[in-house]
């Protein structure tokens, strides 16, 4: 094996009949067990014959350089599975791993409808998501007051600390509504959480972060200004802990936390019961 063959990342495909994104989350969790690096590519609505050749080309296609391509597949129509399993590649099935065993233990066959996953666009899980995301969407760094009390959690913290894309994680893959505040100097002189927060105090969970990276993020994006300075983010950071021990509200520090993290951090905190959606 050349050295390049060591150093180039793993070429991982996912193969399914529907958008794959399901299958493409699963697999990274697998991945990122191993100490390597891997190039995804997602071959998506592979649900005829034709596409399956299709597919079976261009993985084994792949440059031998990146050594033996991975194939993670979901793929219900037999034949169609059959023709992308013959791939010259390491293939492993999603389904016949996990709906078989599951299917002697239940004492049932499964459906075996393609795509059925996204057939869910008419239920009451799917509707609530799309309107969390629209909640979230119209309560991001404090753009309205209306309907507070419609929220499941609200998020507060210095600017660039994290809210809106936990915010719309929280929205899209639990489907809660959550709304979040920015904490800003005058939050600080005054000493108290913004007077649209204070009677929803019960649903307020807080963002923090390490100063030395803050000032890193800020700086990518307003460099050399006082608003990226360490110094200026150290006082931010202080006071919003301080605020936020004094309001006895919980908080997370997003440091070095991944956006799962967090969100199942609050989900813990605030008790919810949407953390399972249909």
């Amino acid at each position: 094996m050349t050295l390049l063959a060591n150093t180039a990342p793993r070429i991982v495909y996912i193969v399914s009949d529907g958008t794959g994104i399901t299958a493409e989350n699963f697999s990274q969790s697998i991945l990122a067990q191993f100490e390597a690096s891997f190039r995804q590519i997602r071959i998506p609505f592979v649900d005829t014959v034709d596409k399956a050749h299709d597919a079976v080309s261009q993985i084994n296609g792949t440059d031998p350089k990146y050594g033996q391509a991975i194939v993670f597949t979901t793929l219900v129509n037999p034949e169609v599975n059959q023709i992308v399993g013959k791939a010259k590649a390491l293939v492993l099935d999603m389904f016949q791993t996990f709906v078989a065993p599951l299917e002697e233990t239940l004492g049932m066959r499964s459906t075996h409808a393609i795509n059925r996953l996204h057939h869910n666009a008419d239920t009451d899980a799917y509707k609530n998501r799309i309107e969390a995301i629209n909640y979230s969407l119209a309560h991001d760094d404090g753009q309205s007051n209306q309907n507070l009390v419609d929220a499941n959690v609200i998020l507060v913290g210095v600017s660039r600390v994290g809210k809106t894309p936990t915010s719309l994680y929280l929205a899209m893959q639990y489907g809660l509504k959550a709304a979040n505040y920015p904490l800003i100097p005058e939050d600080f002189e005054r000493g108290r959480l913004p007077k649209d927060l204070l009677s929803h105090k019960q649903k307020i969970f807080g963002l923090t972060i390490d100063p030395e990276r803050l000032s890193e993020i800020r700086n990518e994006r307003r460099p050399g200004s006082n608003y990226a300075k360490l110094e200026n983010c150290r006082y931010e950071i202080n006071e919003a802990t301080a605020m936020m021990r004094r309001e006895s509200i919980p908080w997370v520090s997003t440091t070095s936390k991944s956006i799962e993290e967090i969100a199942t951090t609050i989900l813990q905190a605030i008790r919810s019961d949407k953390t399972i959606l249909g």
